[in-house]
């Protein structure tokens, strides 16, 4: 039986951490170049021009210093539910960060679109994973005992 033991906390953190990850990896150029199979922006010039969109409720001037603030949180968030070190803190940010992503998209694109690309559900597991007692093979397990 998987309920209880030590694997869904443990694929939570895989799954959230390397998700960020890989997000600003593409962002800053790092999986390939715009236009390549599977790169969503393929460099920070295309990641901007979609930040515009997905903010475009909000002052222009203010989406370049959001975009980067949403890209350095992703990059803290997902290295330290990565690792297990403050993991239920870094949680909390990431389903309050997912939460308001979601929420831009569906102000900026409509429902279907933070549906579609599970980000709410993103939201809620980051959410699921900061209320787990416990963090096994983490950095917090070690400092605990």
């Amino acid at each position: 039986m998987i309920y209880g033991s030590k694997f869904p906390s443990l694929y939570l953190r895989i799954a959230i951490g390397s998700g960020y990850l890989w997000a600003v990896a593409d962002r800053l150029g790092m999986v390939g170049a715009n236009g390549r199979p599977h790169v969503a922006w393929g460099d920070w010039a295309h990641f901007l021009a979609y930040a515009r969109k997905l903010m475009s409720f909000l002052p222009a001037a203010s989406i370049p210093a959001l975009a980067l603030s949403a890209t350095v949180a992703e990059v803290i968030f997902g290295l330290l539910i990565l690792i297990g070190l403050f993991t239920r803190v870094a949680s909390i940010g990431s389903g309050i960060l997912s939460f308001c992503f979601a929420l831009s998209m569906a102000i900026s694109f409509g429902i279907n679109s933070p549906l579609s690309y599970s980000v709410f559900t993103l939201s809620a597991a980051s959410f699921l994973l900061a209320s787990l007692p416990k963090y096994r093979w983490s950095i917090d397990e070690r400092l605990r005992r």
